[in-house]
């Protein structure tokens, strides 16, 4: 038993939230295992994951007091494990989602906005529309899951070790966190809603960038060109706003840090979140829910972050 606690506190904050979410996710494969598509890849997968992410920290760890030399190139596998990780759970939800749920909350969202608004965002938006805004907008849209990165790197090359072992955290419980909600609220968007998805680039066209990027998140969608049907099979992931979410996060952690990288990540995290709109991947209401659920994720990630620090006996973070 003691010799299991001593392993346990090898972990980082991150690499727990990892665990726990991968064992919440492997617990639903159980529960639905009929209705989950390769339920048995999926859960041999989280295993690996799950034991990838013990055998790093005592790697780790092990190398740190031995002052190995291998312990940058562990050190660095061990912060980065967590970029992949945070796609493949993406695209493991594709399997789950909508089989688990099988109901989508389009309407409701819609309705909401209506309320609101008096009339859809996205439709009022359009009237502003020009290929130069829509080429800005796609860009920026697309730089989602660069801003995280740009974030690490910069508290790396200032060498704030604890701040950057925060915000791993925080951007890895947030896109968990915006993951579960998934499940609660599936809803695949106004570009199928009130849109037609099949006339999009000629609707909504850029200059020399938008349609490849527009194809590339498509593809990350499970909808890459030619896919027949395309609502159907579409990953069920607009409430809440992940973009929006995890992008409050970064702007938020850029300027509390004070990273370099701020005047940088602030501006296109503010065109960021105006594209999820602008290009019909979102609802107001889904960008309502992204900041709600941002507010929870930056506080209660906070305490779980020390609460685990004072566990493993390590320095608290304070802003």
């Amino acid at each position: 038993m003691k010799k299991a606690k001593t392993f346990i506190k090898k972990l980082k904050a991150f690499d727990l939230v990892a665990i726990v979410f991968y064992l919440i996710l492997s617990t639903l494969h159980i529960i639905y295992y009929d209705r989950i598509e390769y339920s048995f890849y999926w859960l041999s997968i989280n295993l690996f994951i799950i034991l990838f992410a013990f055998g790093i920290s005592y790697l780790e760890a092990i190398s740190s007091e031995s002052k190995h030399s291998a312990n940058k190139v562990i050190s660095l596998v061990h912060y980065w494990y967590i970029a992949p990780l945070i796609l493949l759970t993406f695209k493991q939800l594709w399997f789950m989602v909508k089989p688990i749920r099988q109901i989508d909350y389009d309407e409701l969202f819609i309705q909401i906005d209506r309320w609101m608004f008096g009339t859809d965002p996205t439709h009022f938006l359009y009237q502003f529309a020009n290929p130069i805004l829509t080429e800005i907008l796609q860009i920026a849209y697309n730089s989602f899951y660069l801003l995280p990165i740009i974030l690490g790197l910069s508290l790396l090359k200032q060498k704030k070790l604890l701040a950057l072992d925060f915000a791993v955290f925080s951007v890895i419980y947030g896109f968990f966190l915006s993951y579960l909600g998934y499940f609660t609220l599936p809803g695949i968007g106004p570009r199928f809603t009130l849109h037609d998805f099949a006339t999009l680039n000629e609707k909504l066209p850029g200059l020399f960038l938008t349609d490849t990027l527009r194809e590339f998140v498509n593809t990350g969608e499970s909808i890459p060109s030619g896919t027949p049907n395309p609502a159907e099979v579409v990953q069920r992931d607009v409430f809440p706003s992940g973009h929006t979410m995890i992008t409050l996060i970064v702007m938020c952690l850029s300027v509390k840090l004070k990273s370099n990288t701020k005047y940088f990540i602030v501006p296109v995290g503010f065109l960021l979140i105006i594209a999820t709109v602008y290009l019909w991947y979102h609802y107001v209401i889904d960008l309502i829910g992204g900041a709600i659920f941002m507010i929870f994720s930056m506080w209660s990630g906070y305490h779980i972050f020390n609460w685990w620090q004072r566990k493993i006996g390590k320095e608290e973070f304070r802003f």
